[in-house]
């Protein structure tokens, strides 16, 4: 299917580039509208396309920090490793997939090359605290860093996170600084939506998303659950009876919720993990039935949901545009909701719940 880029890109790179120092002295110099001040900082688990990544990175403007993935005893960094082929495997024959946060070290690091590279704050986006103590990490470097550091907790994940994180990219283009970057941010965050379907419970047993009763008894009467992230965790939407209908029925809820969106705005993304064919015929069907939204970025779904979910999923975000004027969020009152929603929060499901000794529980300058 051929991959339309979303609207607000162009406008994006044609800012940065205007926004970048060159050469000056030359008779046509113009000033630029406006300085870059804050950087943007996230997880892979954001599933942000590695087009977008690499244009948007190589000025320090953007740095997407790997997570851990183990796989039996080997140890794999998300986004660094071409690692898709191999959980996949593992997932089928039942080797242990396990995912972990990165360390404090790694955020430390990427906040120190933000200030090095000019920039006056950066602005942390990280997958859900319910899901993941990632945040908690980049709270525990934000603390050890001089430059400020705003993290922010998108209680969400997958392209839902990334589109977050691309508004981020926008308003920090627009010259806001960290309030309203933050502010932006989180407007994006709250208009996201994600819908999934497993084929499978089991996987989702052994990450104690769901008791051994309830996934014996999803296998013996072929329930095929619609599931949603809400609040930053994973919960339970519909029971479907097969896999056909359960997929049509995640079609309708998309939608469904795609269609109350202002007209023009609506933006989807498809996951999937080891059945891309199945994500592009479903990604054709939602182009047929939402004509006036742009196609679908179908990529695969972060590692640290995939070994969760399993093999076969099928994960849709809902969300909205992120060109200029198009979030309501606009004054530090935004951001500061933001910042509290982006609170400590216990140790999460996806890195099995291990607490550190001394975790944070302040953004710096707190």
């Amino acid at each position: 299917m051929p991959h339309r880029e979303s609207p607000g890109w162009p406008w994006l790179r044609e800012r940065l580039v205007r926004l970048r120092p060159g050469p000056r002295g030359g008779a046509h110099d113009v000033a630029p509208a406006a300085v870059v001040q804050v950087a943007v900082v996230t997880d892979s688990a954001a599933a942000l396309p590695a087009d977008w990544i690499r244009a948007f990175a190589a000025d320090g403007g953007l740095t997407v920090v790997p997570m851990p993935v183990m796989v039996g005893a080997e140890i794999y960094g998300e986004g660094e490793d071409d690692i898709a082929e191999t959980i996949a495997v593992a997932l089928a024959s039942g080797k242990s997939v396990k995912t972990s946060r990165p360390s404090p070290g790694q955020f430390e690091h990427a906040y120190r090359a933000a200030s090095e590279h000019g920039f006056q704050s950066v602005v942390s986006i990280h997958i859900s605290g319910a899901l993941s103590g990632t945040a908690d990490a980049a709270r525990l470097a934000a603390q050890r860093v001089g430059i400020p550091v705003e993290v922010l907790d998108s209680r969400t994940v997958g392209m839902a996170q990334g589109m977050g994180v691309q508004g981020a990219v926008v308003a920090a283009a627009d010259g806001r600084n960290a309030a309203g970057v933050l502010a932006f941010a989180q407007d994006r965050l709250d208009r996201t939506k994600v819908y999934f379907y497993v084929p499978s419970l089991e996987q989702l047993r052994r990450g104690g998303r769901i008791g051994a009763a309830a996934s014996l008894w999803g296998t013996m009467f072929s329930i095929k659950p619609i599931l949603a992230v809400e609040d930053g965790r994973i919960i339970p939407l519909e029971k479907v009876r097969s896999a056909a209908k359960a997929i049509a029925r995640l079609e309708e809820i998309v939608a469904a919720d795609a269609s109350t969106r202002p007209a023009g705005q609506a933006r989807l993304a498809v996951h999937h993990f080891g059945n891309r064919a199945e994500a592009e015929e479903l990604a054709r069907r939602l182009a047929v039935a939402l004509p006036s939204c742009p196609p679908a970025q179908i990529s695969a779904l972060p590692a640290v949901l995939a070994a969760h979910a399993g093999l076969g999923v099928l994960a849709v975000i809902v969300g909205e545009g992120s060109t200029p004027g198009s979030s309501s969020s606009t004054g530090a009152g935004n951001a500061a909701d933001a910042t509290a929603k982006g609170g400590a929060s216990e140790p999460g499901v996806l890195d099995g719940g291990e607490p550190d000794a001394g975790r944070a529980t302040a953004r710096s300058g707190d």
